[in-house]
C-alpha cells in the first residue's frame, strides 16, 4: 500500500511527462516515511478524456491516495501536503491540483504478487 490514482485532464499528457509526474509522486511516497515497505507503493496515472470544471484553466489533476485504514488524521493530512507538493512540482503550470485519502478496509483487502 498505497496506491496513489491520478486522473488528469486527458490532453495533459500532450503537453506534460506522465511517466515523470509519476516518478515525482513515487519519491515523495517514499521520501514521506508513511510506508516501511517501499515495494508496495503503486502509482499510476488516467486520462479523462472527457471533463469539465467550474474554473479556468480547464486542466486539472487529481490524486486520490488508498491506504490501508489506521493512520490518524495528522499523518494523512501530512501526506496530501506532501503528494500536492509533488504534483505541483510536476505539473506547476495544470490550473486545478486536489489530493484526496480513501481508507481501504484490511477485513476485504486482497493482493497477489509474484
Amino acid at each position: 500500500m498505497p496506491h496513489i490514482i491520478v486522473e488528469y485532464a486527458g490532453h495533459l499528457d500532450e503537453t506534460h511527462c506522465m511517466t515523470g509526474m509519476c516518478q515525482t509522486l513515487f519519491d515523495a511516497a517514499v521520501a514521506s516515511g508513511v510506508f516501511p515497505d517501499t515495494s508496495a507503493i503503486k502509482v499510476r496515472a488516467i486520462p479523462c478524456p472527457f471533463s469539465r470544471i467550474g474554473t479556468e484553466s480547464q486542466s486539472f489533476a487529481h490524486a486520490t491516495i488508498r491506504l490501508l485504514a489506521g493512520r490518524d488524521d495528522a499523518v494523512k493530512a501530512n501526506l496530501t501536503q506532501i503528494i500536492l507538493t509533488a504534483l505541483d512540482q510536476a505539473l506547476p503550470d495544470v490550473g486545478s491540483l486536489s489530493v484526496d485519502i480513501k481508507d481501504i478496509d484490511a477485513a476485504t483487502y486482497a493482493k497477489r504478487t509474484l
